[in-house]
This record gives structure tokens, C-alpha cells and sequence, in this order.
């Protein structure tokens, strides 16, 4: 009995000591609007898995820039397609490894009640001296807000009120800290619980192109276990849930 119990706590200690060594680190480059829920995956995810996470937050444009100047990203939440495309098209991505985890919604958001109607009307009446949008150029969720202003014919009367923030979270914090009475941001960042606090009007998506969010597997990530256990993983249920219950569509 005796050799036996020591057999199986050799046993033990020797596939604790091999799990050790196969878990590895995994940094990713995740796209701002995306920060809550993926907080919350890598939690499930490193639990799961042994892996540890490694996750830097910001406008998909800049970590464009940065991967194509040697940032060693593995692996890249987008928050659009395009970029996740482009980047494989100049062999900085692993082709074959794009997938959309989420579909964004856009949110013209005020931290303070009765301020948006649930139409969105306020853009046209006005009365606010700022609105907050995520820089165009690097952040399509700020893209998708010149659009909806584009299409309700707004955006030459706005342009002048338009407080141009470096990313999502930036636009959220202008709103948030009364910088701005109102802007466009992600409604996973405002949805609480299934409500929102303050006022909004969650934009028809017939208003703006779809804000299609890829991963890609990056060069960096190429065949590294903890990189393609994660790519695995925002694929099963259990982070749909998550992705889900911020917002999101699948």
C-alpha cells in the first residue's frame, strides 16, 4: 500500500511538473472596445488552461503600425476585418487563421439621463457644445459614428463639435468624465448588467457598414501552443457567452 501511495504521488508531482512546462504566455493586442469582456475571458481562459495572458489595449490602426514595426504581438483581436486581412496579405499573419469573434454595436451614449432620445434626434436639434468619436482613421468604431452622422446629414453642422479621441476607451472617458455630453461608443462599454446607465440610442446598424471584429493568428504566434489555445477558445461556447452577455452579436 505503501509503495503504491508514494507511486501515485510521484505520479502526481511528475504531471504537475509537465503541465508547469507546457504552460506558456500569450500576448495579445486587443482592440479597445473590447477590453471588459476580454478581461474576463482571459480570467476563464488562464484557469482553463495554464496559459497566462498577456493583453495590451488600443485602436486597431496603431497595432497595425506596431506589428508591421516588430511588436511582439501573437495574436490580434481586431476591431475590424480589414486589418486581420491586410496583414496576412503582407505575410505578417498566418494565413488560413482569420475568424470573426464579434460583431460590434454602436452607441450614441450620454453619461447623463434624458440627454438621448431613443431615436437619436438630439443630433439634429443640438444643444451640446461636444460629441466624442474615436479617431476615424485608427478606431472603426469611430469610422462607423462619422457614417451615421453622414447619413442622417449632420456631420458638416457636427464637425466643428467633434472631440476626436485617440481610441474607444478615450471617447467612453471624454463621455464618462463630462468633457463631451455625448458620443459614439461601443455599447459593450455602457451596458451594465443588460441596462445602461444615462441616456442612448443604440444606432440601427442599416446606418453604418458592419463592424466585423477578426482575430488573426500573427507571425509571432506561429505554432505556439498558448497562441492557438486561445484562438481555440474564443471559439467555444463559453466565451461566446461572454462576448454575448457585453453586447455583441455572434
Amino acid at each position: 500500500m505503501k509503495i503504491s501511495h508514494r507511486f501515485s504521488l510521484l505520479l502526481l508531482a511528475l504531471m504537475g511538473a509537465a503541465t508547469q512546462a507546457q504552460a506558456d504566455e500569450v500576448s495579445v493586442a486587443v482592440a479597445a472596445n473590447f477590453t471588459a469582456p476580454m478581461q474576463q475571458i482571459a480570467a476563464d481562459f488562464e484557469k482553463a488552461s495554464g496559459h497566462k495572458i498577456v493583453a495590451s489595449y488600443g485602436s486597431t490602426g496603431k497595432f497595425y503600425a506596431q506589428i508591421k514595426n516588430g511588436a511582439p504581438f501573437e495574436l490580434l483581436l481586431a476591431a475590424d476585418d480589414e486589418t486581420p486581412a491586410r496583414l496576412i496579405k503582407e505575410n505578417a499573419a498566418v494565413a488560413g487563421s482569420q475568424f470573426t469573434y464579434a460583431i460590434g454595436k454602436l452607441v450614441l451614449w450620454s453619461a447623463k439621463s434624458a440627454v438621448v432620445d431613443d431615436k437619436g434626434e438630439v443630433l439634429k436639434k443640438g444643444g451640446f457644445d461636444h460629441i466624442s468619436l474615436a479617431n476615424p482613421k485608427l478606431a472603426p468604431y469611430g469610422a462607423a459614428g462619422v457614417e451615421v452622422m453622414k447619413a442622417l446629414g449632420v456631420y458638416d453642422a457636427l464637425q466643428p463639435k467633434i472631440v476626436s479621441a485617440e481610441n474607444i476607451t478615450q471617447a467612453y472617458q471624454f463621455v464618462s468624465s463630462g468633457n463631451a455630453l455625448l458620443g459614439f461608443v461601443a455599447l459593450s462599454q455602457v451596458l451594465k448588467d443588460g441596462k445602461i446607465d444615462g441616456s442612448a440610442w443604440i444606432v440601427p446598424a442599416h446606418l453604418y457598414a458592419p463592424i466585423r471584429q477578426d482575430v488573426v493568428m500573427l507571425e509571432k504566434g506561429r505554432g505556439k501552443p498558448a497562441a492557438e489555445a486561445l484562438a481555440k477558445y474564443l471559439k467555444g461556447d463559453k466565451a461566446k457567452a461572454v462576448i454575448k452577455s457585453f453586447g455583441y452579436g455572434l
